[in-house]
Protein backbone atom coordinates (compact mmCIF):
# COMPACT_ATOMS: atom_id res chain seq x y z
CA UNK A 1 0.00 0.00 0.00
CA UNK A 2 1.26 3.68 -1.30
CA UNK A 3 2.61 6.10 1.75
CA UNK A 4 0.77 9.31 1.87
CA UNK A 5 2.30 12.45 0.77
CA UNK A 6 0.38 14.41 4.14
CA UNK A 7 1.99 11.55 6.12
CA UNK A 8 5.47 12.01 4.71
CA UNK A 9 4.99 15.70 4.69
CA UNK A 10 4.26 15.86 8.85
CA UNK A 11 7.36 13.59 9.30
CA UNK A 12 9.33 16.40 7.38
CA UNK A 13 8.43 18.66 9.86
CA UNK A 14 9.14 16.30 12.80
CA UNK A 15 12.48 16.07 11.56
CA UNK A 16 13.30 19.71 10.58
CA UNK A 17 15.27 20.07 14.18
CA UNK A 18 18.14 18.03 12.07
CA UNK A 19 18.30 20.42 9.01
CA UNK A 20 15.69 21.26 6.00
CA UNK A 21 13.99 17.40 4.98
CA UNK A 22 13.16 16.61 1.48
CA UNK A 23 10.94 13.98 0.58
CA UNK A 24 11.09 12.27 -2.62
CA UNK A 25 9.09 9.37 -4.15
CA UNK A 26 10.69 5.64 -3.79
CA UNK A 27 9.28 2.49 -4.48
CA UNK A 28 5.36 3.27 -3.04
CA UNK A 29 7.25 4.58 0.16
CA UNK A 30 8.81 7.95 0.41
CA UNK A 31 12.49 8.88 1.36
CA UNK A 32 13.13 11.49 3.45
CA UNK A 33 17.06 12.93 3.64
CA UNK A 34 18.60 16.21 4.32
CA UNK A 35 21.40 17.23 1.90
CA UNK A 36 21.28 14.17 -0.16
CA UNK A 37 21.79 12.11 3.20
CA UNK A 38 18.83 9.25 3.51
CA UNK A 39 17.47 9.49 7.37
CA UNK A 40 14.63 8.40 7.13
CA UNK A 41 11.78 6.37 5.03
CA UNK A 42 7.92 6.58 5.27
CA UNK A 43 6.37 3.33 4.45
CA UNK A 44 3.15 1.28 5.08
CA UNK A 45 4.01 -2.21 4.92
CA UNK A 46 0.10 -3.24 5.83
CA UNK A 47 -0.55 -2.21 8.73
CA UNK A 48 -0.86 1.26 8.33
CA UNK A 49 2.27 4.19 7.96
CA UNK A 50 5.29 4.32 10.13
CA UNK A 51 8.46 6.72 10.04
CA UNK A 52 11.63 4.58 9.55
CA UNK A 53 14.62 5.74 11.18
CA UNK A 54 18.71 5.54 9.74
CA UNK A 55 20.62 3.66 12.63
CA UNK A 56 23.95 2.05 12.42
CA UNK A 57 26.29 -0.32 15.27
CA UNK A 58 26.77 2.54 17.08
CA UNK A 59 22.80 3.39 17.57
CA UNK A 60 21.36 0.40 17.02
CA UNK A 61 20.99 0.10 20.77
CA UNK A 62 19.07 3.12 21.20
CA UNK A 63 16.33 2.20 19.06
CA UNK A 64 15.90 -1.62 20.85
CA UNK A 65 16.25 0.44 24.32
CA UNK A 66 13.19 2.19 23.26
CA UNK A 67 11.62 -0.83 22.08
CA UNK A 68 11.52 0.22 18.11
CA UNK A 69 10.63 -2.11 15.33
CA UNK A 70 13.17 -2.90 12.91
CA UNK A 71 12.65 -2.57 9.17
CA UNK A 72 12.27 -5.62 7.07
CA UNK A 73 10.86 -7.06 3.88
CA UNK A 74 10.36 -10.21 1.84
CA UNK A 75 12.19 -10.83 -1.19
CA UNK A 76 12.56 -13.86 -3.27
CA UNK A 77 15.82 -15.34 -3.73
CA UNK A 78 14.62 -18.70 -5.91
CA UNK A 79 11.94 -20.38 -5.16
CA UNK A 80 12.08 -19.81 -1.30
CA UNK A 81 11.52 -15.99 0.37
CA UNK A 82 13.82 -14.52 2.74
CA UNK A 83 13.49 -11.45 4.63
CA UNK A 84 15.98 -8.77 4.72
CA UNK A 85 16.82 -6.54 7.54
CA UNK A 86 17.49 -2.84 7.00
CA UNK A 87 19.46 0.07 9.14
CA UNK A 88 15.90 1.41 9.41
CA UNK A 89 13.94 1.40 13.23
CA UNK A 90 10.50 2.88 13.33
CA UNK A 91 10.14 5.84 15.51
CA UNK A 92 9.46 5.74 19.12
CA UNK A 93 5.50 6.68 19.78
CA UNK A 94 6.11 9.42 21.94
CA UNK A 95 8.30 11.08 19.41
CA UNK A 96 5.79 11.33 16.71
CA UNK A 97 4.06 13.88 18.81
CA UNK A 98 5.96 16.85 18.20
CA UNK A 99 9.49 18.14 17.09
CA UNK A 100 10.79 18.72 20.56
CA UNK A 101 10.30 14.93 21.15
CA UNK A 102 11.60 13.66 17.63
CA UNK A 103 14.76 15.87 17.83
CA UNK A 104 16.99 13.27 19.64
CA UNK A 105 16.24 10.94 17.77
CA UNK A 106 16.22 13.21 14.61
CA UNK A 107 19.54 13.88 15.48
CA UNK A 108 20.31 9.84 15.73
CA UNK A 109 19.63 9.32 12.05
CA UNK A 110 21.37 12.23 10.51
CA UNK A 111 24.47 11.02 12.25
CA UNK A 112 23.90 7.12 11.08
CA UNK A 113 23.40 8.65 7.51
CA UNK A 114 26.79 11.33 7.88
CA UNK A 115 28.58 7.91 9.39
CA UNK A 116 27.36 6.24 6.44
CA UNK A 117 28.71 8.58 4.03
CA UNK A 118 31.98 8.77 5.84
CA UNK A 119 32.43 5.07 5.37
CA UNK A 120 31.66 5.27 1.48
CA UNK A 121 34.25 7.60 1.13
CA UNK A 122 36.63 5.76 2.47
CA UNK A 123 35.89 2.80 0.47
CA UNK A 124 35.79 4.41 -2.63
CA UNK A 125 33.34 3.65 -4.89
CA UNK A 126 33.63 0.45 -5.61
CA UNK A 127 34.04 -0.57 -2.35
CA UNK A 128 37.54 -0.50 -2.40
CA UNK A 129 39.70 1.22 0.68
CA UNK A 130 41.14 4.44 -0.73
CA UNK A 131 44.29 5.27 0.85
CA UNK A 132 44.76 8.77 0.48
CA UNK A 133 47.93 9.14 2.11
CA UNK A 134 51.41 9.88 -0.14
CA UNK A 135 52.95 7.11 -1.89
CA UNK A 136 56.58 6.27 -1.12
CA UNK A 137 58.70 4.10 -3.28
CA UNK A 138 61.60 1.99 -1.84
CA UNK A 139 64.18 4.17 -3.63
CA UNK A 140 63.21 7.22 -1.98
CA UNK A 141 62.74 5.64 1.46
CA UNK A 142 66.64 5.16 1.44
Amino acid sequence: MPANRDFADYCCELLASAGPVVAKRMFGSWGLSIDGLMIAIVSDRGAGEKLWLKANDETRGRFEAAQCERFSYKTHKGAETVARDMNYYSAPEDAMDSVHAMAPWARLALESALARRLARVKRGPAGKRVDKSPKTSKKSQG
